[in-house]
C-alpha cells in the first residue's frame, strides 16, 4: 500500500493530498508517528480543506501529547466537512483528556444523531456518564450497546459492576455471568462471582 501510494505523490494537489492523508494514517497505525507526521503536512499543504489530512494532523498532534492544538485541526476539518465523524469523534477524546466534560458529552451526542448504532459512541458516552457520576446514565448507555454486541465480555462486566454500585447484586450477578461465559479468563469477575457465592 506505501509502495502505491508513493506513485501518487507527484501528482497534482489534490491527488497529492488523498495519497499523503492515506500515506500518513498508514504511518500512524505503524507507529511511525515522525513519517505520519511528514505526510500529514504534505497532504494539509496541498489541500487545506481536506477534512481527512486535518483529522489526520490532529492525531499525530494528539500522539505528541498537544491536546489543545489537536483540538484546533478537529475543528478546522469539522468546519470544511460538518459531518466528518473521526475529526468529532477525536474531538470528543481530546475534551474528555482536557477534563472539558460537558464539552466531550455534546460531540458524543452529536455523533450518536449520526451513527445510532455505533458501538465506540454508545461506549464513550457510557464512560462520560460515569465521569459525571452518574450511573443511571450510564447504565442505560451500556445496555444500548450490548444490544448492539450483545457478547463483548468487557461491557457486560462493566455493566455488572455498575449494578453493583448500585446494591443490585442480582442484575449484577447475570452481567457477571453473562461476562464469565464469553470470557471466563477475567480475574475480577472470577473474584467477584466467587465473592458472591460465599456470601
Amino acid at each position: 500500500a506505501l509502495e502505491t501510494l508513493k506513485m501518487f505523490e507527484k501528482k497534482d494537489s489534490r491527488v497529492k493530498s488523498a495519497a499523503a492523508t492515506n500515506l500518513s494514517f498508514l504511518y500512524y497505525l505503524g507507529n511511525e508517528l515522525e513519517q505520519a507526521t511528514n505526510y500529514a503536512d504534505l497532504a494539509v499543504n496541498s489541500d487545506r480543506y481536506n477534512p481527512a489530512a486535518l483529522t489526520n494532523k490532529g492525531n499525530t498532534v494528539f500522539a505528541n501529547g498537544d491536546y489543545e492544538k489537536a483540538a484546533e485541526f478537529y475543528k478546522e476539518a469539522l468546519r470544511n466537512d460538518s459531518l466528518c465523524t473521526e475529526a468529532l469523534y477525536n474531538l470528543g477524546l481530546v475534551y474528555k483528556k482536557l477534563n472539558r466534560i460537558d464539552e466531550a458529552l455534546d460531540c458524543f451526542l452529536k455523533l450518536h444523531a449520526i451513527l445510532p448504532n455505533s458501538a465506540q459512541v454508545l461506549y464513550q458516552l457510557s464512560s462520560i456518564y460515569q465521569i459525571m457520576e452518574d450511573p443511571n446514565q450510564a447504565i442505560e448507555w451500556l445496555l444500548q450497546l450490548i444490544s448492539v454486541v450483545p457478547t463483548d465480555p468487557h461491557v457486560l462486566s462493566k455493566l455488572g459492576n455498575l449494578y453493583d454500585t448500585e446494591g443490585d447484586k442480582s442484575q449484577a450477578f447475570h452481567y457477571y455471568c453473562e461476562s464469565y461465559r464469553y470470557f471466563p479468563s477475567n480475574i475480577e469477575v472470577i473474584e467477584w462471582l466467587g465473592a458472591y457465592y460465599i456470601d
